[in-house]
């Protein structure tokens, strides 16, 4: 696969952009490291005893010693400077040493820092040195699918973005299987039940980049789907607009009613600022989960007032009613003792999932703890909430579609759940699924590196 140009991989960026942009580096911290030391429980929600103490004696696989385990943690904070995942995994790891680490094994995090492009120089580091990779993501993630499956690195990575990557062996994702649509019960009831007089007059407009236009592409085949016209599909440039005037006035010319956007939530705020300033407004605007930040609610501003904003969550649960769930809670109270300056997003939240998934795992094997068993231990998850932190996902199949969705509106005073007739507590379940038809490239497997599931020891 071809690297892409800047220019192409800013759009690829935005895809993912999430967070405040705190300045981040690229420097591994130790765990635990100005930690406060007094008493902290094992449990995470329904999850009992995450980490703990024990005596293990063998180094069974790289990067797992009887005192340590070597974690690589994937980001692209030199480029974007958005610590998020940095973030999730010092909480994480901090929180399960001063437990005992997994089963007496203190975790050592190393971040890969890709600084955007370096992608493949991060795996072929982490190919030395690394048990296994957990909780990070790099917007040019399909650039090391290939080394990783070649080193056989089992990968619990908080989001995936390019195509070779999504659904790639070796992987547990958090966000469903890639070749189901994740959006279809979220956009139909937008379409069908929240607003049915707008699926005669649907657009998507996406950064110009590979990465964007696949998902462009995916959606409109889902939408169509589901009875949806499509009359607009626009690109904009990934270097930015600099007046989104003719977009708005496109949208308004089309008659679009429900439109979907695939970029970043800056330059969908200043879209939207447009359109009220023409006095257009749509049925609903999907600002997809990346906006679902209090950074979208300042910058959207009055518009908030005049357009109607949604997000699918995914069946994340929704950080606003913390308290009615104990995982979400407790994982605001591990961020306050451990991070109290960083901010926690739901991209940090899918990091954790996968940290915990991740240790989960490994901690059913033991002092025999090797690539193979975390693996098996893995796949055998049915229906992985992360202990209540987000709706079953069933990780025993590689390409398992959602089952549940959750939408939340953005009103001037902030996210809050959409009325979307939940029938799960806060999700909604058992909608149709709908596997894609197009051609839209596949995810690696390990035959493409000369490998099999023979060869993971």
């Amino acid at each position: 696969m071809k690297t892409l140009t800047p220019v192409a991989a800013l759009a690829a960026v935005a895809l993912l952009a999430a967070g405040c942009g705190r300045s981040g580096g690229d420097k591994e911290e130790p765990s635990g490291a100005g930690a406060p030391k007094q008493a902290v429980s094992a449990d995470f929600g329904d999850l009992k005893d995450v980490c703990g103490p024990g005596s293990p004696t063998k180094a069974p696989a790289q990067g797992v010693t009887k005192d340590s385990i070597d974690v690589g943690v994937f980001s692209d904070v030199g480029f974007t400077k958005n610590p998020e995942l940095l973030n999730s995994a010092k909480v994480f790891t901090s929180w399960c040493n001063d437990l005992g680490g997994i089963k007496g094994r203190k975790i050592v995090p190393h971040i890969r820092d890709t600084k955007m492009m370096e992608v493949r120089q991060r795996m072929l580091e982490s190919c030395k040195q690394d048990f296994a990779l957990a909780g990070g993501s790099a917007a040019l993630d399909g650039l090391g699918t290939k080394d990783r499956l070649s080193c056989l690195l089992p990968d619990f990575p908080a989001q995936v973005v390019m195509v070779p990557n999504s659904g790639s062996d070796l992987q547990f994702s958090q966000t469903g299987g890639a070749s189901y649509a994740r959006y279809q019960g979220y956009w139909g009831w937008l379409m069908k039940e929240a607003y049915p007089g707008s699926k005669g007059s649907v657009g998507i407009i996406a950064g110009d980049s590979p990465v964007t236009k696949v998902g462009a592409a995916q959606a409109q085949e889902s939408l169509k789907s589901l009875g949806g016209n499509v009359a607009y599909n626009d690109l904009y440039p990934a270097q930015g607009v600099s007046d989104w005037t003719p977009y708005a006035q496109s949208i308004k010319s089309k008659g679009v009613k429900g439109l979907v956007f695939y970029g970043d939530w800056t330059s969908l705020s200043k879209l939207e600022q447009i359109l009220t300033s023409i006095n257009y407004k749509l049925d609903w605007i999907d600002a997809n989960n990346n906006a679902y930040l209090p950074q979208f609610i300042k910058l959207a501003g009055p518009s908030l007032k005049f357009q109607n904003n949604y997000a699918d969550l995914s069946g994340l649960h929704p950080l606003e009613t913390a308290s009615d769930n104990p995982a979400t809670k407790k994982i605001q109270e591990l961020y306050a003792k451990y991070a109290s300056a960083s901010d926690l997003t739901s991209v940090g939240m899918r990091s954790f999932s996968a940290w915990l998934l991740f240790a989960k795992s490994a901690a059913t094997c033991g002092d025999d703890l090797t690539r193979k068993c975390l693996y098996d231990a893995a796949r055998k998850e049915t229906a992985w909430t992360a202990g209540g932190l987000q709706a079953p996902l069933d990780l025993s199949k590689s390409d398992a579609p959602l089952d549940c969705f959750n939408a939340e509106k953005a009103t001037p005073d902030g996210w809050k759940p959409a009325d979307f007739k939940p029938n799960n507590g806060p999700y909604r379940c058992g909608e149709a699924k709908y596997k894609y038809t197009g051609t839209y490239g596949k995810p690696m497997t390990l035959a493409d590196a000369g490998k099999s599931m023979n060869d993971l020891k």
